[in-house]
């Protein structure tokens, strides 16, 4: 059950710039990839380094506001994800966990060029060991049977397989980037507690 939800509506970064220090456990967000999508009342087209100066920004603040023991997990397209990881590791000097694939069976045709069948997910933490991780809420089932393995289940690894929010879906939204709640639930149960408060900088269609 939903305990507290709070939707804050502005400018992400000017926004951002108003939570109180550390006071945040877990970031999740989905930000623009600047690949000129709509959004409806925006569209995601700024010039190269103009995208790169807002995502700075506002993975500053982030890094601000989150716990000393936090996490962020950010997702983003491989056009800048390289830069995303130079910001969040050279600059803020975050400490790099994971980088988990979100592999789905549907996605843009090509006739030149393989299609795409992924999106990634950069998981950081601000400290390098003190940090939240529950595995045992997240085990999978496990393929093989051994002796050896943990009978609760499996680690899930590092690529995570769910179906897209099809369109004939009666949770879609009108959003070109919704993502299935599933992938939301697996972050929140490994890397929160109970209570915790969790943020998502770009709302999107509301996912989280």
């Amino acid at each position: 059950m939903d305990k507290k939800l709070i939707a804050l509506c502005g400018d992400a970064i000017q926004i951002l710039t108003k939570i109180p220090n550390k006071s945040i456990r877990l970031i999740i967000t989905d930000p623009p990839y600047n690949l000129s999508k709509d959004y409806g009342n925006n569209q995601d087209k700024l010039e190269f380094d103009e995208y790169l100066d807002f995502s700075r920004k506002w993975l500053n603040e982030a890094y601000r506001i989150l716990s000393d023991d936090g996490s962020l997990y950010v997702f983003m397209g491989m056009k800048y994800i390289s830069y995303i990881y130079s910001i969040l590791e050279k600059e803020l000097e975050m400490t790099f966990n994971s980088w988990i694939t979100w592999f789905y069976t549907q996605g843009v045709g090509k006739t030149k060029g393989f299609s795409p069948r992924h999106d990634d997910i950069l998981f950081f933490t601000k400290h390098k060991k003190d940090f939240i991780f529950n595995l045992d809420n997240i085990r999978i089932p496990q393929k093989f049977y051994r002796s050896v393995n943990n009978m609760r289940g499996a680690n899930p690894g590092n690529v995570w397989e769910f179906s897209h929010m099809h369109y004939c879906n009666k949770n879609r939204k009108q959003h070109p980037t919704q993502k299935p709640e599933g992938l939301y639930e697996r972050m929140i149960l490994a890397s929160s507690e109970e209570n915790d408060v969790i943020l998502d900088p770009f709302v999107g269609s509301g996912t989280l």
